[in-house]
């Protein structure tokens, strides 16, 4: 290792190397291309600093005057980008090492005068970094080492294309560097591609992931998510939290819920500036703000300090997503808790992913009131403040307060401003695995009921109605069966005189409904209701006749007998069919077939018959029948709708319209539509 990053990490405190930090450094690998598989929170980015720190110093230990890059870090998202400049600022500083970024959100001319006064590393997203070099400002010819951090969660946010690109614009002769918590088959062929017989590098337990984090599966009511996710809060105390949801609405409304109930919270989501996400990042590690409601977005490369508690409010889409969001938390040998809020329904969801993640979470049921009230109390008895003795610029006022007040007061004051300070805990509803089987209904008897559906009779409304009539609970009265003329009900047999007593010796419940005791059980075998969503069954002899076609209610032409065609008749009805366009068929309701044109009105056989309609022979006066597109067109000559009714007589125009055209064609004056006003000559 060089003298200075040595010195560097003397300075921050570094004793021992992770594994991962120091599996890159082994001699052996030294030069290659790496694919490395580490778990979030192992020291990546330190990983990767160390690594390409012989490429990057050569021979000596400090870098010449800042020029061209020499090494590229691409991260998914800014927060990761802005990390990476931080943490490799630092390992570099006593080498002379210029450290920059260029990531979206940011302004780009400040970048681009940065790039322009030199830099030795530059830490990037990959769409702006894309746009850098399209522009021409950030000169990558003499880059040799690139670096692809997270690199599953880039190709996951679609960003194949751009990392392509930069890949294929940066020399050939590099050292090119993979690390990702996962590797899956897009990353292999990614490496396969662009890496020069990579090194495979794994530095994770493959039977045991996130051995520092504590995984809870809280179980809880569908209307309780959000009161879970207070009392998980207020159960745990951790310095920062993170809560995290799957969309933005959700994180505005988790925020705006936590804010109103006195926790000092931020949102974080795609929708906000990238100043707002670092002012609120940066509330975080100053202590201005305790928790975080964000999206995955947050997911990878957030560092925060004291960071104990993650708290999935929705459950993540994938086994990958909970391991990059849990591993928030249990950083660099810090125990953490990783809390999931499911609900009855998401629970095989839950157990899924936690099964493909090789995950052992400890189920329950989520805090409760009472249990949250208890964890305050230990933590107040606990709390060392008690054992300290009474400071002397605190004399005069414990004095004069245990003077005023007896310790009963002082005890009850405490408690009050104490509690006064935090949220209170909510109510939460009782969550039952399975329901409790239904205890058998016992002895009974069978009530006939006159009306059944043929006369709106229902089991809601036959039970208020016995309720009402005979005194009655709902648990005394058991299967309530409808039939078509007649409904059945069971009733308890100690309740059964009451009911009786109750109607008298009518058995009248109300207007129309008799009731009636049965000397034994009905058979509900037959005339059973058709189940929900079955089709009714009908008789066929019961069936309507099928209609084809709208109802014509105008009187029918009785149809010409036959007569014999004579020479020129035949070559005129060829003609005719020549212009008749090709008739429809349909399905008679005979078994055979019928040909209906659909548009015959002066037909004088019925519609919907197994013969055709109209023989396709123009009578006397009529116009030949016309194609598709040879009916009434408008001003721009298109076809236009055909008009309802019968065809207008021959000879005569069809609307207004027409006579209006045809009287200006003629020269003569006629009336124009709408208004009854003469056409004037031009």
């Amino acid at each position: 290792m060089k003298p200075t990053l040595r010195n560097a990490l003397d300075e921050r405190g570094y004793t021992t190397l992770t594994p991962v930090q120091n599996a890159v450094l082994d001699p052996e690998l030294e030069g290659r291309d790496l694919l490395v598989s580490a778990q979030t929170g192992s020291g990546k980015t330190l990983a990767f600093g160390l690594a390409i720190a012989p490429e990057l110093l050569g021979e000596g230990d400090r870098f010449d005057a800042a020029a061209a890059p020499v090494a590229l870090v691409i991260a998914p998202t800014r927060e990761l980008a802005m990390q990476v400049k931080r943490e490799l600022a630092w390992l570099y500083e006593k080498a002379g090492g210029v450290v920059t970024s260029c990531v979206g959100g940011m302004d780009m001319r400040d970048e681009r005068r940065a790039l322009a006064r030199g830099a030795h590393i530059v830490a990037a997203t990959p769409g702006r970094l894309r746009d850098h070099i399209m522009r021409g400002s950030i000169d990558v010819s003499q880059i040799q080492a690139v670096v692809l951090d997270e690199a599953d969660e880039m190709l996951d946010l679609g960003f194949r294309e751009e990392l392509e690109f930069i890949l294929g614009e940066v020399p050939q002769e590099r050292r090119t560097l993979l690390f990702s918590a996962t590797v899956p088959a897009a990353i292999t062929q990614l490496a396969k591609r662009y890496q020069n017989e990579a090194q495979r590098v794994v530095v994770k337990s493959e039977d045991k992931q996130h051995a520092d984090i504590e995984y809870r599966a809280l179980m809880v009511a569908e209307r309780d998510i959000d009161n879970a996710v207070i009392n998980t809060l207020r159960f745990y105390e951790a310095p920062n939290a993170i809560v995290f949801a799957n969309t933005r609405a959700m994180v505005s409304r988790l925020a705006t819920r936590l804010s109103n109930r006195g926790f000092r919270a931020v949102a974080l989501s795609g929708e906000l500036t990238q100043t707002e996400r670092t002012h609120a990042l940066q509330a975080m590690r100053d202590g201005r703000a305790q928790v975080c409601v964000a999206t995955d977005v947050a997911a990878r490369g957030i560092d925060l300090p004291k960071l104990d508690l993650v708290v999935h409010a929705e459950l993540p889409t994938n086994h990958e997503t909970l391991l990059h969001r849990s591993g928030r938390t249990g950083r660099a040998g810090r125990k953490g808790v990783s809390a999931l809020i499911v609900t009855g329904k998401s629970r095989k969801k839950a157990e899924r992913i936690l099964k493909f993640a090789r995950l052992t979470a400890e189920w329950g049921d989520a805090p409760s009131a009472e249990a949250v009230e208890a964890q305050d109390e230990m933590r107040l008895f606990a709390d060392p403040v008690w054992n300290e003795a009474v400071a002397e610029s605190e004399q005069a006022l414990v004095q004069k307060l245990t003077t005023e007040f007896s310790a009963l007061q002082l005890a009850s004051a405490y408690v009050r401003l104490r509690r006064a300070q935090r949220s209170a805990p909510e109510e939460l509803s009782s969550v039952d695995a399975k329901p409790a089987p239904r205890a058998p209904f016992g002895p009974s008897v069978w009530f006939a009921i006159s009306g059944g559906r043929a006369s709106g009779a229902e089991p809601r409304r036959l039970l208020p109605m016995l309720c009402k009539a005979g005194g009655l609970s709902k648990e005394d009265i058991g299967a309530i069966r409808v039939r078509a003329d007649q409904s059945f009900v069971q009733v308890l047999e100690a309740s059964a005189p009451r009911l009786l007593s109750a109607v008298g010796d009518g058995g009248e419940l109300e207007a129309g409904a008799v009731l009636q005791k049965l000397d034994e059980a009905p058979d509900l075998g037959a005339d059973k209701a058709p189940a929900r969503g079955a089709p009714k069954r009908r008789d066929s002899g019961d069936r309507p006749a099928k209609r084809t076609t709208r109802e014509d209610t105008r009187p029918r032409v009785k149809p010409e007998p036959a007569k014999s065609e004579t020479a020129d008749e035949g070559a005129r009805r060829e003609a005719v069919k020549s212009w008749s366009r090709p008739t429809l068929t349909a399905k008679g309701r005979d078994g055979g077939k019928a040909k209906d044109s659909g548009k015959g009105r002066e037909s004088g056989k019925p519609r919907g018959g197994a013969k055709a309609i109209g023989s396709g022979k123009p009578r006397d006066g009529e116009q030949p029948p016309k194609r598709k597109n040879d009916g009434p067109k408008d001003q721009q000559g298109k076809p236009g709708r055909k008009p309802k009714g019968p065809p207008p007589p021959a000879g005569k125009p069809s609307s207004k319209k027409n006579r209006a055209r045809r009287a200006m064609a003629s020269g003569k004056p006629g009336k124009m539509t709408g208004k009854g006003k003469r056409s004037k000559d031009t």
